[in-house]
């Protein structure tokens, strides 16, 4: 991934491109949520669904009969995860802009069918979601492991994007009276809202990527 093909290849502030591997896996490990862009039936759709990475590769799972697994199995697409990190102030309307991490990802998902692979995939994305939970809960049996369908898509053919500075006004606008720098903005947990009959049990842990 130390190269980008023509597809990851950014034109628009090529400054703020990353192509290494390190960087692409560090803003997918603090991601829950991917969008994926996908052509089907002559429309072109784009849906979010929950996603981890094991390796090389991003992970989703779905029903066997979903529409969104039964398509990426036939077709390319790609998948984009943003993190957005804060609202840049400026002095100017115009130099206005955004502190974020973005991933991009070309290529085609593939299932994973064997179950010894699925079950702990589907570990690692419980403990992607909560640390030290999957040891808590009853783990997937085998009839919802055949179920459920899991997808991956390679990540050799990806492009990381990065804003994480402050203002950048004209020097002519410097002088105006406005407050101007970076409002930084994270990801955090609210307080928790138990189920019946979970009082005084041990309390969930949140993803370490979560501010707070």
């Amino acid at each position: 991934m130390s190269a980008p093909s023509p597809r990851t290849q950014v034109h628009r502030k090529p400054q703020r491109a990353h192509y290494d591997a390190s960087t692409v896996h560090a803003i997918i490990d603090q991601a829950l949520v991917c969008q994926i862009a996908f052509n089907q039936g002559g429309s072109v759709h784009c849906l979010p669904t929950a996603c981890w990475r094991g390796g090389d590769h991003l992970y989703i799972h779905g029903a066997n009969n979903s529409r969104l697994t039964q398509t990426l199995l036939a077709d390319g697409c790609a998948v984009s995860i943003t993190h957005l990190d804060g609202l840049v102030l400026a002095r100017s309307a115009f130099h206005h802009s955004m502190n974020y991490r973005s991933v991009v990802i070309y290529g085609r998902f593939e299932e994973v069918t064997d179950n010894t692979a699925k079950a702990a995939a589907f570990h690692a994305f419980v403990e992607h979601v909560s640390p030290g939970r999957a040891a808590r809960v009853r783990l997937p049996s085998p009839a919802e492991i055949a179920g459920t369908r899991l997808l991956r898509i390679p990540l050799d053919e990806a492009v990381a994007k990065i804003r994480n500075w402050g203002v950048e006004d004209s020097a002519d606008d410097m002088d105006i009276p406005v407050w101007a720098g970076v409002m930084p903005l994270a990801l955090s947990a609210g307080l928790l809202q138990p189920d019946a009959g979970c009082e005084g049990r041990e309390e969930p842990q949140q993803p370490g990527f979560f501010a707070g």
